[in-house]
């Protein structure tokens, strides 16, 4: 029963410390409200591997490290050197008249301490963000004359004939510069500073 008596005690009365016996630590704390970056920004960056339809298959990791700092409202958000990481979201293989393709989707960026920030975007290209995927060369070409009205000359034309050959590979060579679109607006709550 002491023993109870005493554990309640000790659990129960409270302990003065003086602030003279505590140690004078000072944390700098800088009002931060978080920036969020629109749909639709541009991020420039740089291919660390080759990306290749032939090579990878579709889950394929890939990165990407940013070739300049990116600011808005005079904070720099993406600082040169962030890695972008991501993986191929689609691939189509080479076909009899169209080349391969391939849709490379970035989930995260990286800053240099470490710190990961979620992202939703895709490696833009003008064709709906799809590498590749163009018409392969014809098989042949076929001679056409073509009167000119102008200089009252016949030229020969030419022209692709009996279809087209089987499609090639698409290859995003190693140090290629690209560029990043963000499909949603990411909410960056962390930037480097000085």
């Amino acid at each position: 029963m002491k023993k109870l008596v005493l554990l309640f005690l000790f659990l129960f009365i409270p302990v003065y410390v003086s602030a003279a016996d505590l140690p004078d630590i000072q944390i700098n704390i800088r009002d931060y409200h978080g920036i969020i970056i629109p749909e639709g920004t541009f991020i420039p960056v740089m291919n660390t591997q080759e990306i290749s339809t032939q090579t990878c298959s579709e889950g394929y990791k890939v990165k990407f490290v940013a070739t300049n700092d990116l600011y808005l409202h005079d904070t720099n958000i993406v600082p040169k050197d962030t890695e972008f990481y991501g993986y191929i979201e689609k691939i189509n293989a080479p076909v009899v008249g169209t080349n391969a393709a391939m849709k490379i989707r970035i989930s995260k960026m990286v800053y240099s301490d470490r710190v990961e920030i979620p992202l939703r975007g895709y490696l833009y290209s003008s064709n709906n963000n799809v590498f590749g995927g163009g018409i392969s060369e014809p098989v042949k070409y076929k001679a056409i004359a073509q009167r000119q009205q102008s200089v009252k000359k016949t030229t020969l034309q030419m022209r692709p004939y009996l279809g087209r050959k089987m499609g090639t590979h698409t290859v995003i060579p190693a140090g290629a510069n690209e560029i990043i679109v963000l499909t949603a607006p990411a909410w960056i709550t962390h930037t480097l500073t000085d």
